[in-house]
């Protein structure tokens, strides 16, 4: 991404937006008090073959807590660690980690035979896994909900199964901190969701420019905020200005405010009176590959 390039590939929703080979997910639709066995650790035969051969989609909060594990800046960690591609179906550009290239395709990550160098940073998709979670979108009357649900990913190669420690969902997912990162993600992850609403908006690639930046590249967010128009435009209050220049998850949580300002969804963002919205910044330059 050297010079603000970043190359966003098209992609379709059958293709990546799963993390996981859909032979190996198991249809049955799991809830928090399900019961299940299962361990991973050095001692098993299986231990790291689950990080290769994989596609990895990236949330926000999996980028700002691996970013900082390597106390690089985000537009480094994209650079180096990431690819980014479009869902041709909901027009968005979503980051995935960027494997080995050769046909084992590991994680970057990985050293055999010790295991993830970043576990305590990991993606959030990496916690949950034997288990997977996915999220459903119904209307109920007037209002549109949603629900999160969750299910087993059972993999031929993966003994964890066999081992006699016990979990439900809901505790496998306190002891991996899934919850937590479920917590800083969810608005952003409802946001995704809009792709199937009625007058749905298709992003051309200046959008997709401005939804990356502030999904993904709070660096160059937190720039675009301070040194641009910004501020000049949109009414913030001293102290949550103040909040978002300093505290990186606050900021996290008003890009994505302003994402819902970029695509329309809502009035999220005030402009101040009699001021004439700017024409939107791009970030990050795209190109798109077929």
């Amino acid at each position: 991404m050297a010079g603000g390039y970043v190359k966003i590939e098209k992609f379709s929703e059958g293709r990546c937006r799963q993390m996981f080979n859909m032979k190996v997910v198991q249809p049955a639709r799991l809830d928090l008090d399900t019961k299940f066995n299962f361990r991973c650790h050095k001692g098993i035969k299986c231990f790291t073959l689950c990080c290769s051969n994989i596609d990895i989609f990236l949330t926000p909060y999996d980028v700002l807590r691996m970013k900082n594990r390597l106390g690089i800046p985000s537009e480094e960690f994209l650079e180096k660690y990431t690819v980014a591609r479009v869902d041709e179906k909901s027009s968005h550009p979503y980051a995935y980690l960027r494997m080995a290239a050769d046909s084992e395709r590991r994680c970057p990550f990985l050293v055999v035979p010790d295991g993830c160098t970043i576990y305590t940073d990991r993606p959030v998709s990496c916690r949950y896994y034997p288990v997977g979670q996915a999220m459903l979108k119904k209307r109920e009357e007037e209002e549109i909900v949603h629900e999160e649900f969750y299910f087993f990913v059972k993999e031929e190669h993966c003994l964890g199964f066999k081992e006699e420690d016990k979990w439900t969902v809901e505790s496998w997912r306190a002891d991996q901190e899934a919850d937590l990162y479920d917590g800083m993600n969810r608005e952003w992850k409802e946001i995704l969701m809009r792709r199937n609403l009625p007058g749905k908006i298709q992003l051309d690639p200046k959008k997709q420019a401005q939804f990356f930046m502030a999904s993904y590249d709070l660096d160059r967010f937190r720039r675009f905020v301070f040194e641009s128009r910004f501020m000049d435009v949109f009414d913030l209050a001293k102290e949550e200005a103040e909040k978002i220049r300093t505290d990186e998850t606050a900021l996290m949580k008003f890009a994505f405010r302003y994402i819902k300002y970029l695509m329309m969804m809502e009035e999220a963002l005030k402009v101040k009176e009699g001021v004439v919205p700017p024409k939107k910044e791009t970030g990050p330059k795209t190109s798109k590959q077929g």
